[in-house]
């Protein structure tokens, strides 16, 4: 069963530019570490501080190995620290989720 780690982030909405480069460094490092990136996404129209990315994983078990190596990398390390620096994150909400499969349209084709 894939589960979908959904990251809900109430931004800065005057940094959204240093949130994108954040989020577009994910792109590499996420896959990397061995989650499946299904992608972040910016506020576009409505709440102008809520951004949002989802990454998924084979499992509870996946997302802890997922963790370790990323806590281990120095991309991961240096992303992290980026976001601590420039204070564009004011807080993160995570939750696991899992779809309903008749209803779910993988991206990727997976």
């Amino acid at each position: 069963m894939t589960i979908t780690c959904f990251i809900e982030y109430r931004i800065n909405p005057y940094q959204l530019d240093e949130f994108r480069q954040y989020a577009e460094n994910w792109g590499k490092i996420i896959p990397e570490c061995g989650g499946e990136l299904i992608g972040y996404f910016l506020p576009y129209e409505g709440t102008n501080n809520r951004a949002f990315g989802l990454i998924s994983f084979d499992s509870l078990a996946s997302y802890e190995k997922y963790r370790i190596r990323l806590k281990s990398s120095e991309g991961g390390h240096d992303n992290f620290l980026f976001a601590q620096n420039q204070q564009y994150i004011l807080e993160e909400k995570r939750s696991f989720l899992t779809a309903v499969p008749s209803t779910y349209i993988r991206l990727r084709g997976g």
